[in-house]
């Protein structure tokens, strides 16, 4: 095999249309267009969403729901992770800096600890938000739950 001897896969590679060019070609007159009609002029232009007059599925679909536009999105960070983190890196305290350095939020995110696992370490840990849960068990080992 060589570059002398390439070629693409049998059947991939097909001829193109060539409309209007002659009635002998057998897409000549109309150009497959069919007779008059807007389809038929050249500048035609469907509408988006356009079904022939049956009425578009999008006028169909009842409309629904909406975005609330003040809704605040925040990475949760359990406290398994958490200890976990102390448990891997040896740290004392967590805010924003030491998790993104380890990957678990980036720096755009508001940051919210969530109660789900277990902490053994005493920890001073800075975050946007905390739940009831996870700031009574920082507490509990005797740390800090700071709000930033």
């Amino acid at each position: 095999m060589d570059l002398s001897n390439l070629k693409p896969a049998k059947g991939s590679v097909k001829n193109k249309k060539r409309i209007g060019r002659g009635q002998g070609s057998g897409r000549g007159g109309t150009s497959t267009r069919g007779h008059k009609g807007a389809q038929s002029r050249s500048g035609y232009k469907r509408k988006s969403g356009f079904e022939g007059g049956q009425m578009p599925l999008f006028r169909r679909v009842p409309k629904f729901g909406f975005k609330n536009i003040n809704r605040k999105e925040y990475q949760g960070i359990n406290l398994d992770t958490l200890q976990k983190l102390v448990d891997d890196k040896k740290v004392a305290v967590i805010d924003q800096a030491v998790l993104i350095e380890n990957g678990f939020v980036s720096k755009n995110d508001l940051i919210k600890i969530l109660g789900r696992g277990e902490l053994k370490a005493k920890l001073e840990v800075s975050a946007h938000a905390f739940t009831k849960t996870a700031k009574a068990a920082i507490e509990a080992q005797g740390g800090q739950a700071n709000i930033i």
